[in-house]
């Protein structure tokens, strides 16, 4: 049966109770020097899911916040030259204990998790990071979680057991009763850094 957009809303406001139903996550949020990314870290504290600290030049959220007429007065502000440094002194802030989660804002990917995966200054655990879309597909009754689809482009066995287990953990985290794990290889466009394996023969 094909899922409604009420059904859809449905479980996206059942997600959102149960994200309300924890205290709010003191969130580094990296260079949100747009009105979209900064708009989307204001109404994550309206809704009482995250606690933002805003890494960025003051003078430039300053004034996105004037031109969008966002309210951020009551966010610490942690000053930063550019987006390079917003990511650097953003991950600091999870490094040292003083932010929880990570936000990215109007820089590019690469810049946050380049400071993220630093050997000497990132945030590496043993686990390796991986990379996780959680989509609500009409006609599916359940959420799916696709990963990697960003991060690790040829991974080995141990760095695959990894991204599964971050799956599952995240799983866990969105309440899931169950988590079911597929084994694709596949994205959006053609890559040829990403081989995908070749169905065995059958010997006869």
């Amino acid at each position: 049966m094909e899922t409604t957009p009420d059904r859809s809303r449905e479980r996206y406001e059942r997600l959102l109770r149960v994200a309300q139903s924890l205290p709010p996550v003191t969130t580094a949020v990296a260079h949100p020097c747009d009105e979209v990314s900064l708009k989307g870290a204001v109404e994550a504290a309206r809704l009482g899911l995250i606690a933002p600290v805003l890494v960025a030049p003051p003078d430039r959220i300053r004034d996105v916040a004037a031109r969008a007429e966002l309210d951020i007065s009551g966010f610490p502000l942690r000053e930063a030259a550019h987006s390079h440094d917003s990511a650097e002194r953003a991950v600091a802030l999870v490094r040292e204990g003083k932010a929880e989660a990570l936000m990215k804002g109007s820089l590019h990917t690469d810049e946050l998790m380049g400071a993220v995966v630093s050997r000497d200054t990132g945030i590496r655990t043993a686990r390796r990071i991986s990379h996780c879309f959680v989509m609500d597909v009409p006609g599916h009754k359940d959420p799916l979680i696709v990963t990697d689809a960003a991060v690790n482009i040829a991974p080995d066995l141990e760095a695959k057991v990894d991204i599964v287990q971050n799956a599952i953990d995240l799983g866990h985290a969105l309440r899931f009763e169950e988590v079911r794990v597929a084994i694709l290889s596949a994205m959006e466009t053609v890559n040829p850094k990403v081989p995908s394996r070749r169905r065995r023969r059958s010997s006869r």
